[in-house]
């Protein structure tokens, strides 16, 4: 093995241990989702979480489908705020609340909800 490729795989090892701080796995029904803590080349600290479902093909086989999203320390206390909000909400409404999708659309028709398109999230 040469010098450099002895450099590029130390290099990958020693990035490797910077990046993978802390991991939580949490297995939920079909569905098992990471807490990953992770560093950024400044050592600054974010989290992946990723969502992994198994899905299977008609021969048999399997995949794993998974869906990521990346949050920096700076969102943490909003987007922990608006995660708590909306758990409240579910654990307080959700047993008195009836799904209303009359076109099958899979549009909520009650008017105790305020509409939101994504150009309102520019002004939040």
């Amino acid at each position: 093995m040469t010098m450099m490729e002895e450099n590029g795989i130390r290099e990958s090892a020693e990035r490797m241990e910077r990046d993978e701080i802390f991991s939580k796995a949490v297995r939920a029904g079909k569905r098992t989702y990471f807490f990953d803590v992770k560093a950024t080349k400044r050592n600054e600290f974010y989290v992946t979480v990723t969502e992994s479902k198994k899905r299977f093909h008609d021969d048999g086989g399997y995949h794993f489908e998974k869906h990521k999203i990346f949050l920096y320390k700076e969102d943490f206390d909003k987007f922990s705020e608006g995660l708590n909000e909306v758990v409240n909400f579910i654990n307080k409404n959700s047993e008195n609340f009836e799904y209303q999708d009359n076109d099958n659309s899979g549009v909520i028709l009650n008017d105790d909800f305020t509409n939101v398109d994504f150009e309102d999230l520019d002004r939040v």
